[in-house]
């Protein structure tokens, strides 16, 4: 899918790629972004991934320039240049002079599509702590108790704390005998089950049939397991235990170890223990454990209500492209892929390139979070920019140093509401969802932060000249495995992929350790 987000179209891909190529080769060249599109093999210019990448490069190295005339301008810092007027959603703390002088002029020659005067990106790491520290803006919503077999995926309100010991009292571990005292022993012809009450206690000298986790008889000195021990003719049992089991005396049979093969009461945990904290992932083991310490229902933080716009004319709902149109594949993957971060979809609406449907939809919306797809650059039907300026929102992230999807956006909408801008492609949209909108509903949920994973990367993987890159890899044994077609607007390698790795810029070599998002349906089955 070639959305708004990041081209406009083959035409204007071409028309930008041949101006920016043109400059960076009238430069002198500055690294392989300045390498003459003519000197390239034939296989490589007919890649269409490497053909984006390239693209990607040589327009980088036009805006790092400036002018056509091949000169570099000076470095822009971040928060010089108020980028603002009409159509410009405010910013917070903006003001027209920058910290080291006046606001930087508008270059006089149309910017690249998803490049708008005045505009600086956000690097990629402070992007996403940007987006966490908006969550911990919005009040927190109260926790709510829901029984167990509703409960998953949730992210628990306070502690789990036992309610019990655990075990509640002392239980055979083995199916066998419970026997008091050296042996041989004479054996009761009643056994112990599970889920009776306490039996009679045993005297020295004497055992009992007893199953796994069934109660301990008062006395009991160990439990011998079925295949450690033997009854003669006359129905007494005798230990055969390994030589590593019991204790071996010159003359005499062996004897059990005092509590082998007994679970003591409290062995797991006693009443008022911390099970689990807060924030922790409600997951089938986490329902298995407060069932087992006494719990019919969890407090639980709701989910985050999100609301799905999908922005479009160029969409269809069903059936293969055609007559220029094509399918929306954001439409079906958005809601699960959302659900998965713990999010409760409440809709999902297509829109279709309508300003005036798109404002409605977003000031009628009561979702704790807005989620829309495309319409983020500065093009003709591009409205999103300008229906959050007409609507008063805060742009806390506007545009993120990051390929693909370096046009996406948070904006707070209201104090209790976000909204995440996604650009179209869907690689694109992949990249906003793990950039923005998995760390802002994190923080909704009350979800605690996974520790960062690393792994070695095998191969090397192309970077962007000044980008982080998000490049999907497949897990192989302790490497990380590049997978190909990961350009903006494909989903054949993140359909196979197990995580994205956080290439920095310039790329990566073979063995580096690079930073690992991992995909959410890994860890939410």
């Amino acid at each position: 899918m070639t959305k708004r987000g990041v081209r406009k179209g083959p035409d204007t891909d071409e028309r930008y790629g041949e101006e920016a190529l043109a400059v960076v080769e009238d430069s002198g060249g500055r690294g392989r972004p300045g390498e003459a599109r003519s000197a390239r093999p034939a296989e490589q210019r007919h890649d269409p991934e490497r053909h984006d990448r390239d693209l990607e490069e040589a327009l980088a190295l036009v805006r790092d320039l400036g002018p056509s005339d091949g000169r570099r301008s000076e470095p822009r810092t971040p928060g010089t240049g108020s980028g603002h007027g009409p159509g410009t959603p405010r910013h917070p703390g903006a003001r027209d002079m920058g910290r080291d002088g006046p606001a930087e002029a508008a270059p006089s020659s149309p910017a690249p599509s998803g490049h708008r005067p005045g505009h600086h990106a956000t690097p990629w790491p402070e992007a996403r702590a940007a987006a966490a520290r908006a969550a911990r803006s919005v009040p927190c919503r109260e926790p709510v108790d829901v029984p167990l077999d509703a409960a998953l995926g949730l992210v628990l309100a306070g502690p789990l704390t036992a309610l019990t010991d655990l075990p509640s009292f002392n239980t055979s571990a083995m199916d066998g005998w419970a026997v008091a005292g050296p042996g041989p022993w004479d054996v009761r012809e009643e056994g112990v089950l599970a889920g009776h009450t306490e039996p009679a206690p045993l005297e020295d000298g004497e055992a009992v049939r007893i199953a796994t986790g069934a109660r301990i008889p008062p006395d009991t000195t160990a439990v011998l397991r079925s295949e450690h021990g033997h009854m003669d003719d006359k129905g007494r049992l005798y230990a055969a235990l390994p030589p590593a089991l019991g204790s071996a005396r010159t003359g005499s049979t062996p004897t059990v170890a005092h509590g082998q093969d007994i679970r003591p009461r409290g062995q797991e945990c006693h009443a008022g223990d911390q099970l689990l904290p807060p924030g922790a992932l409600v997951t089938p083991a986490v329902l298995g454990l407060a069932a087992a310490a006494g719990y019919d229902t969890l407090s639980v933080r709701p989910r985050p209500r999100v609301e799905v716009l999908v922005l479009g004319d160029e969409l269809l709902t069903e059936g293969p492209p055609r007559d220029g149109l094509i399918r929306d594949a954001l439409g079906p993957m958005l809601p699960p892929w959302l659900r998965a971060l713990g999010a409760d979809v409440v809709a999902l609406r297509r829109l279709g390139d309508d300003a005036e449907a798109l404002h409605r939809a977003v000031t009628s919306s009561t979702a704790d979070l807005v989620v829309t797809t495309g319409g983020t650059a500065g093009g003709p039907v591009d409205h999103v920019h300008p229906i959050l300026c007409r609507i008063g929102a805060e742009l806390l992230v506007d545009g993120v140093k990051v390929r693909p999807g370096h046009p996406m956006l948070l904006a707070r909408t209201r104090d209790d509401q976000h909204l995440v801008g996604l650009p179209g492609n869907p690689l694109a949209a992949v990249s906003g969802l793990l950039t923005l909108a998995e760390p802002l509903l994190r923080g909704l949920t009350g979800r605690v932060a996974p520790e960062p994973c690393t792994l070695p990367l095998r191969g090397s993987s192309h970077g962007h000249p000044y980008d982080t890159r998000l490049v999907p890899v497949a897990v192989r044994a302790d490497h990380a495995v590049p997978l190909h077609y990961n350009g903006p607007a494909m989903l054949r390698g993140i359909a196979a992929a197990d995580a994205l790795a956080v290439v920095p810029p310039g790329g990566a070599q073979s063995g580096q350790e690079l930073e690992l998002l991992d995909l959410p349906w890994v860890w939410a089955q």
